[in-house]
């Protein structure tokens, strides 16, 4: 368990920011390496926001026009825009040596591992030509536009909204 040194919300041990205010939990000189947790150790997250529909003035901001080359991923501090394309599901995330699951976006070359981006962080999936997100269980959490999301939990983007994985932050934009 690690305390937060800012508003004191108890973490799961090894997270690198606190998943309520964004401070940073491990100095840049700490290393740590990731561990495997055990069934039973969701008892350690609190209770989460009760989530409401999403409400928008344009349903139609919704909606992917076609699967193919309909989603990009532009990476807010740097503008590189990621292509998604051919495909009803993604896994985010960044590789790391000796993993023996790959994301299917990896995420190392923008700083992941220092911004606090899992191996597997979340999802994007495609249903019905809406698309969705998902945490997967990551150790910093997953925010869309700073709604911190519950894991393994599918939660409706729309075009523009802006994720946060741990403190990388990446613009939704999907093509009409």
């Amino acid at each position: 368990m690690t305390l937060c040194p800012n508003c004191h919300h108890r973490e799961i041990a090894g997270a690198l920011f606190c998943s309520e205010c964004g401070a940073q939990l491990v100095s840049a000189s700490e290393h740590y390496t990731t561990q495997n947790l055990q069934n039973g150790t969701a008892d350690i997250y609190e209770e989460m926001d009760q989530q409401e529909p999403r409400k928008t003035d344009k349903p139609s901001d919704l909606f992917v026009s076609s699967i193919e080359g309909g989603i990009s991923l532009q990476m807010l501090d740097t503008g590189q825009i990621l292509q998604l394309a051919d495909r009803k599901d993604f896994t985010l995330g960044r590789i790391a040596e000796g993993q023996p699951i790959l994301p299917d976006v990896d995420l190392s070359q923008y700083d992941a591992y220092t911004l606090g981006v899992s191996r597997l962080h979340a999802a994007l999936k495609i249903i019905d030509r809406r698309v969705f997100i998902s945490d997967l269980g990551s150790s910093n959490g997953t925010r869309i536009n700073n709604k911190k999301l519950e894991s393994q939990t599918d939660f409706p983007l729309k075009h523009g909204d802006v994720i946060a994985l741990g403190k990388l932050k990446i613009k939704l934009q999907l093509h009409k």
